[in-house]
Order: C-alpha cells, then sequence, then structure tokens
C-alpha cells in the first residue's frame, strides 16, 4: 500500500503532494513502482495533528481519488469521516482506512457495509491530540489483539463483510517505542487474537527512529525495510509504505528466497 498524503502537515512529506496534480503525479509512480494500493488521506494523523473539517478533507482528496481510480487502480481513502469515505467511494475508492478504527464517526461503518467495500480498521485509542497520554497496557500484545478485535466485531455487526476486513495494531498510535516493537515481535499471535488479515504501517515512524539513535524521518527507509520484510515473513498481508519501489525490490527477494526453500525442502 502506498501512501498518498494530500496533506499540508503530515509528519513525512506534508505539503509535498498538497497540489492535487502533484498527488495524482505522485500516485501513479507509486503504482509503477509497484504498489498494490493506493492510500489518499487528506487529514493529517501524526501525534498531536489538529482535526481538519470534513469538507476541507473531501476538497482535499475527491478529485485525487477520481483521477487514480480512474486509471484503474486500487484506491483507499485515510479517513475517519463518514462524509469523506461517502464521497471517496462514490468518486471510485474500493477501500476506506479508518485510523479510529469506526470509533471517531459511527456512521462510517454503515456507510462501508451499503457500499460493500473493503475497510481497515485500525488500533488507537484516544485522538491524534491525546493518543501520547493513552500509552499504557498491561500487556500490549493482549490488549491491542481484544481492543481490535472488538472493532472488528462492531464493523461485521454494521454490516461490513468479515472477509473485506483487514486489522492494523496501529504501530505509533497510543504506543512506546517499546510497545511498536513488542507488536511487530508477536504478529503471529495478534493475527490469531484479531482473526482477520493485518495491516502494518510503520513506514518512517518515530520509533524508528527511537531505536536507530535520533535518525530523523528523512534517514529512517533503511529501518523502514526491515520492518516490511519483517512484517510479511510474520504474516501481515499489507503493509504500508512511503518508498514503494524499495519495498517492491525487498520483497520481490523475499518472494523468490520463499520459493528457493520450498523447492529445497521438497527436494
Amino acid at each position: 500500500m502506498g501512501v498518498v498524503n494530500v496533506t499540508p502537515d503530515s509528519f513525512s512529506d506534508g505539503g509535498r503532494y498538497a497540489d492535487p496534480a502533484a498527488a495524482v503525479a505522485h500516485g501513479r509512480r507509486l503504482a509503477a513502482d509497484g504498489a498494490a494500493i493506493l492510500d489518499v488521506g487528506g487529514e493529517s494523523t501524526r501525534p498531536g495533528a489538529e482535526p481538519v473539517d470534513a469538507a476541507e478533507e473531501l476538497r482535499r482528496t475527491e478529485a485525487v481519488v477520481r483521477d487514480l481510480a480512474a486509471t484503474g487502480l486500487p484506491v483507499s481513502i485515510d479517513t475517519t469521516k463518514a462524509s469523506v469515505a461517502a464521497g471517496a467511494l462514490e468518486a471510485g475508492a474500493l477501500m476506506v482506512n479508518d485510523v479510529s478504527g469506526g470509533t471517531a464517526d459511527p456512521d462510517l461503518l454503515q456507510v462501508v457495509a451499503d457500499a460493500d467495500a473493503l475497510l481497515v480498521v485500525m488500533h488507537m485509542r484516544g485522538t491524534p491530540q491525546t493518543m501520547v497520554a493513552e500509552a499504557r497496557y498491561d500487556d500490549v500484545v493482549r490488549d491491542v489483539g481484544d481492543e481490535l478485535r472488538m472493532r472488528v466485531d462492531a464493523a461485521v455487526a454494521a454490516g461490513v463483510r468479515a472477509d473485506a476486513i483487514l486489522g492494523d495494531p496501529g504501530i505509533g498510535f497510543a504506543k512506546t517505542a517499546e510497545h511498536n516493537l513488542a507488536i511487530l515481535a508477536a504478529l503471529p499471535e495478534l493475527a490469531e487474537r484479531v482473526e482477520v488479515p493485518l495491516l502494518i504501517g510503520a513506514s518512517r515512524k518515530s520509533f524508528l527512529g527511537h531505536v536507530l539513535g535520533g535518525a530523523p524521518v528523512d534517514e529512517r527507509d533503511e529501518a523502514t525495510l526491515a520492518t516490511t520484510v519483517w512484517s510479511f515473513v510474520r504474516g501481515a498481508a499489507v503493509v504500508r509504505v512511503h518508498d514503494v519501489a524499495a519495498s517492491s525490490r525487498a520483497v520481490a527477494l523475499l518472494d523468490a528466497l520463499e520459493r528457493a526453500t520450498s523447492r529445497g525442502m521438497a527436494a
């Protein structure tokens, strides 16, 4: 999943693709680089980010979704708002990626169900303004898994098909660096708790900088590659990244190694 941020203030590339034409061109480049899904977002969810009203978010994203979907590319809308999700689905999006897991706007789940769309429910406590203070767990893998499973159940209860749902443990959302590492280390256990395929979004996030001794955002791509390969090896279905070209090459090598391993075992 390639990231297309149509925002002025996202943590990694805020402002770079705020112009719709630039965002569409970027999305097409990501697809050429190997993205299977393009995730278009019009509101930053970095810690402390200010909320954006639905009209502005839709203004930023609707034309980008429409132009990318018109090329035949699978498009996801990254939003917590039912009206934005509805507008994007009408414009051709196939998936809604909700970082709140359907808690910010309870009508969103019904919008997805009515459209028979795909859905990503993510685990987050609080909001981008408050989530840092919410990073307290007795057992982060168990707690995140159980809370995320509750969001999956809520989506199914609203009419979303169970086989149309991905679960995202929310790396970096109401979690410390240690929490993020514990989640990544336990992806198979987490998948068993959630009972839907997992999407992992660790790309360029601050915990990678923490592990690397304070590396800034533009020096975290190698660490992102490591989390991409690790996540797929540990069973993730989708990994959301900014640098699609490098990730695609790394995953191609991983596929080749797995095929060679399978042939060796068969022999």
